[in-house]
């Protein structure tokens, strides 16, 4: 997804294999879209999705599709004879047994979808994974889009963008109460919310920022080992009704 339809323009989210949207606006060769699952809005290019009829969206929206939970599945493509690589979370739509559909299209699973792993695997399986502007898979992933896929693994429906996650769940008094699936906001020079993480501990974060990694947390912020500095300041913690297992 981008913000303005052309090649060159920022990057601020993906839409993954099979997930679905609502198209507010064309021009010749993007699409104007606002996501289902969190509502959110950009620019794709028009050749990189299949339109659905309202009975099949409909049906999409009132029974989520399941996800894939290894880091690639492979999707082989019977229109074309080709294989698609589906990244971690992508949406299988309309599966039965090992075969999916999307439109006139239809796919068939190529060996495992993958397994729920626990909370803290599933977060840990990300490690290395470089940070990318709108990224949501391990091949490149941003702060916000790295919580929002471990909590969306789990079951745990998150906004987008960090500031929009730290309007929601509840505050976390201190530093000391915080315990894994917490997430940590940190906030920029003017105070606002620029960046998030999931707290392992109340005394270690995994978050991406350069790469998705592990650092230590007190009560100034993230210090990095690496770079032998505090990197960002915390603003504040929020944690769930439902906590991550």
């Amino acid at each position: 997804m981008r913000t303005e339809p052309n090649e060159v323009s920022e990057m601020t989210s993906q839409v993954l294999f099979g997930e679905i949207f609502e198209i507010i606006e064309w021009t010749d060769k993007w699409a104007k879209i606002t996501t289902t699952y969190d509502n959110y809005t950009g620019w794709i290019g028009r050749l990189q999705f299949i339109m659905l009829g309202y009975m099949a969206y409909q049906d999409l929206t009132r029974k989520p599709s399941p996800l894939t939970y290894g880091t690639v599945t492979q999707a082989w493509k019977k229109s074309d004879n080709t294989v698609l690589y589906l990244p971690v979370g992508s949406s299988l739509s309309f599966l039965e047994g090992n075969r999916c559909k999307i439109g006139n299209e239809k796919f068939e699973i190529i060996g495992p979808k993958g397994d729920i792993e626990n909370f803290i695997t599933t977060a840990k399986s990300f490690l290395n994974a470089p940070y990318l502007w709108g990224g949501r898979t391990h091949f490149g992933i941003d702060c916000s889009g790295y919580v929002q896929a471990v909590f969306r693994l789990h079951g745990m429906k998150l906004k987008r963008d960090a500031s929009q996650q730290a309007e929601q769940g509840t505050t976390v008094a201190s530093l000391n109460e915080a315990r894994l699936g917490d997430l940590s906001f940190f906030k920029n020079a003017n105070g606002l919310v620029v960046h998030v993480g999931i707290m392992l501990n109340n005394k270690q974060i995994i978050h991406a920022s350069g790469k998705v990694k592990i650092d230590s947390i007190d009560e100034d912020g993230i210090y990095s080992e690496e770079l032998k500095r505090y990197t960002h300041t915390l603003h504040s913690i929020k944690r769930h009704d439902r906590l991550p297992v």
